[in-house]
């Protein structure tokens, strides 16, 4: 298992305390690839365990989920990074079957009810699962149903891997008649043996978005990111990230797949990546100035669009993904999850979500990127530690929670945006200074502070703040 285990031994004075950095807690910290995580333990005084079966850690982080670091996990004195069974959102398949389910039952539980639940197919592309033999005859059925026409394209995506890894399209007519082959072949080859074989990996077909907006030419996503800080109760923030880009030219018609996939994985295969890596990621101020100047009267735009209508789109989704899996996911007081969620914007300015990845990666190789990435880490491990250390204070009453919580990660250096929490509507988080907008934030009375327990309903409008449980 590949995990990072960081601990304070803390001394008896200290035995309580998630953050003690005392002179006798302070211990020697091993740096390690995550360099923005090994800063903030460094900044607490932690050192590294090695030991992977040790289990008097502060804080593990785990990038492969092992079942006996669940085991041992001691809830409430413990911080564990990925929740257990985050692939009901984090993975293709996972999160497809999520929104379908949340739909329907949308739909029928409060008949009549008007609510603010987007249509999954207006931020969702459409989307086949290969691994159901019902959902791949329709898929193929479809396409046999244009008849000579050429089918506008998909690609096809295993459900757990990432980078870009066994991806492809499906262009032509052909293309998918070699695809549909290869997949009865593989079924027909597994005859009996079925259940005593590996599985191949299970794949999606999604609809390609093939007049996506470019920024120069060139083919763009947009990174934000997700924070479940706490699973009981439910303390979920969006934060903003950063713009993915391509290094070559934006060109439908191109078999290079690093001309259709943004992340840096891909462009690094681009022999010109050393040079031009530093264009590869904007920074979200940087979109939005852009468009203020290039495309916000062409396109009949409101000013600062990026930071208006399509952050509260973004945060939409994003809540809107969040109810489809809280009632799935699993909950102890010390689980947290970062993960990443990647937007695409096509030509009609209309917002798509494309994926959610746990373990978003934290590399730090162009200047947006360090500006963004430390941030990110030390807001999530302060947020984190801070909810941990307060809520073991029996007494402590919610809204005193609600308030230590928000007033006390307050960082020097945040940079220009700060989580928000997830709700709709939102505030849109105004360019003030750093370290006053997580107060402004919650201040205001338009924002609405997301606490979702339903095992707590006697706390339901108990706080000026909108608590929704």
């Amino acid at each position: 298992m590949r995990a990072i285990a960081i601990a304070c031994i803390p001394c008896r004075s200290h035995e309580q305390k998630l953050s003690c950095s005392c002179s006798e807690c302070t211990g020697s910290y091993i740096s390690s690839k995550q360099s923005s995580l090994t800063a903030y333990c460094e900044s607490k005084g932690w050192h590294r365990i090695y030991d992977k079966t040790r289990e008097d850690y502060t804080l593990k982080w785990c990038e492969t989920k092992s079942v006996l670091t669940y085991y041992n996990f001691r809830e409430g004195e413990q911080l564990l990074y990925q929740i257990p069974n985050n692939k009901v959102l984090t993975t293709k398949i996972g999160l497809l079957n999520s929104l379908r389910d949340y739909e329907k039952a949308s739909r029928t539980a409060h008949p009549g009810h008007r609510c603010r639940r987007l249509k999954m197919e207006d931020f969702f592309p459409t989307t086949f699962r290969m691994d159901i033999k019902d959902e791949r005859d329709a898929f193929f059925s479809y396409v046999e149903g244009l008849g000579s026409a050429e089918p506008s394209p998909w690609i096809c995506k295993p459900t757990g891997l990432n980078q870009g890894r066994g991806i492809f399209l499906l262009r032509t007519k052909e293309d998918i008649k070699v695809f549909q082959a290869r997949l009865e072949s593989t079924n027909d080859n597994q005859g009996p043996r079925k259940l005593l074989t590996r599985q191949p990996q299970a794949r999606i077909v999604q609809r390609y978005i093939q007049n996506p907006l470019l920024l120069k030419g060139r083919k763009f996503d947009v990174r934000s990111f997700f924070l479940i800080a706490c699973t009981t109760p439910y303390m979920v923030f969006f934060r903003h990230g950063y713009v993915r880009l391509t290094c070559d030219l934006y060109d439908p018609k191109s078999n290079n797949l690093a001309a259709h996939l943004t992340n840096q994985y891909m462009q690094k295969k681009n022999p010109l990546y050393s040079v031009v890596k530093e264009d590869t990621v904007w920074s979200m101020e940087r979109l939005n100035t852009h468009l203020n100047q290039e495309l916000s009267r062409a396109k009949g735009l409101p000013l600062d669009w990026v930071f208006g209508p399509f952050t509260r789109r973004m945060q939409h989704v994003v809540l809107q993904c969040f109810q489809a899996v809280k009632s799935k996911l699993e909950r102890k007081l010390g689980y947290f999850d970062l993960i990443g969620c990647d937007f695409m914007i096509d030509e009609d300015f209309k917002v798509w979500l494309l994926e959610m990845n746990c373990n978003p990666a934290l590399h730090v190789n162009c200047q947006v990127l360090k500006d963004v990435v430390p941030a990110v880490v030390c807001e999530t491990l302060g947020e984190c530690c801070h909810i941990v250390s307060v809520t073991q204070c029996q007494s402590l009453s919610l809204e005193a929670f609600v308030n230590s919580s928000i007033t006390g990660t307050v960082h020097s250096k945040l940079g220009s945006y700060v989580w928000s929490p997830v709700s709709v509507p939102l505030t849109v988080v105004k360019h003030t200074h750093p370290l006053t907008v997580w107060r402004n934030l919650f201040n205001s009375v338009q924002s609405t502070y997301i606490i979702c327990n339903s095992l707590q309903p006697r706390l339901t409008n108990t706080h000026p703040r909108n608590l929704i449980i």
